[in-house]
């Protein structure tokens, strides 16, 4: 496995955030160490989104926070803050990554340590704050937000909260601080630098395909091409969501920033039923419901089939029949002759 293909599966346990309403905006930082820097990776990963666009990267090999959205490319002197303040974290990270494997009596081995945090702010000027920390992709504590104070998930992470929970250190309480404050302001300075890329509207095309074997119809519903992520797929059964079992990709990227997802069911078609893929968007003046129809030739195959069997065993009958017939009128003919010419006949003696 690839540094990048195994940065990717070490940032996977916590790149799960929860939907976002179209006109809501969230602010989110993900942070990766590992124990070990030889294994091809870097010893400490940082990656910051607003929405699902990504702003900045920082890592231990190039030592310094770059911008990646274009619309981030700001001040010089803002990233010299930055870069520092990703350093800082770096350092807090070895001494985490060391302390969960003193938990866990590890010495040695390949181990990760995680944290996701972030904040979203609703189009209804709803707040919304989260921190979560993992190790080797489990979830190790949490801050309960409403109280400020740090979770254990696990009993490895007990002794770690009650250092943070306490009187002295209270880091629950200077967290959430900086999730309800400080990050929703930097969050609608984001919004303001990118709000042309992140509220563009680009509608979605819909391609539904289907294939039958047995008695057992899959249908697929493609979407693809649309801007931004959020967007409701499924399968209709005449009209209605009556299409219990499916299954759903997750929304993937396009080179071009727009997104995809596919949506695949499998029924029982009956006579009369209709399927349809209904799908929901931001940029929809009101939601689709695309037809399912049988290709004409997928549904005639068995048919001409069929016709084609029935017609050859006419066919077959009808000239079977005129053998038959051919062969029954020549023997008449043959002993009648037979009869008159045979002069040793007793009939004729």
């Amino acid at each position: 496995m690839s540094g990048g293909d195994m940065t990717s599966f070490l940032l996977l346990f916590l790149l799960v955030p929860a939907a976002v309403h179209p006109d809501s905006h969230s602010l989110r930082y993900y942070y990766t160490g590992v124990s070990a820097p030889g294994s091809g990776l870097p010893e400490f990963y940082a990656v910051g989104y607003v929405d699902d666009q990504q702003i900045d990267l920082y890592n231990s090999d190039i030592q310094r926070n770059i911008p990646v959205a274009q619309w981030m490319k700001k001040d010089p002197e803002y990233w010299k803050t930055e870069t520092q303040t990703a350093r800082n974290t770096e350092a807090i990270f070895r001494h985490d990554v060391r302390t969960a494997m003193s938990r866990f009596n590890q010495t040695g081995g390949f181990h990760f340590y995680q944290v996701m945090y972030g904040c979203e702010l609703g189009d209804d000027g709803r707040i919304t704050a989260y921190e979560q920390h993992g190790y080797d992709g489990r979830e190790f504590l949490f801050l309960d937000t409403q109280t400020a104070t740090y979770i254990a998930t696990m009993s490895q992470a007990l002794l770690t909260t009650q250092r943070c929970n306490s009187p002295e250190v209270q880091a629950g309480q200077r967290s959430k601080n900086y999730l309800v404050n400080i990050c929703i302001q930097d969050l609608k300075e984001y919004v303001m630098y990118g709000r042309e890329d992140l509220e563009r509207r680009v509608q979605p095309k819909v391609k539904v395909s289907g294939q039958e074997k047995d008695e057992t119809l899959t249908l697929h519903c493609q979407v693809y091409g649309f801007h931004p992520k959020p967007v409701d797929v499924k399968w209709m059964k005449n009209g209605k969501d009556d299409v219990p079992t499916y299954q759903t990709t997750h929304t993937l990227p396009n080179p071009d920033g727009t997104y995809q997802i596919r949506v695949t069911a499998e029924v029982i078609p009956k006579e009369g039923d209709s399927y349809s893929c209904y799908v929901d968007h931001s940029s929809l003046p009101e939601a689709l419901n695309v037809m399912w129809e049988p290709k004409s030739g997928t549904w005639s195959i068995a048919v001409v089939i069929g016709v084609v069997a029935g017609v050859a065993l006419l066919v077959a009958g009808i000239v079977g029949f005129l053998l038959y017939k051919k062969k029954k009128d020549g023997y008449k003919t043959t002993g009648t002759s037979d009869t008159s010419s045979d002069s040793n006949n007793p009939a004729n003696a």
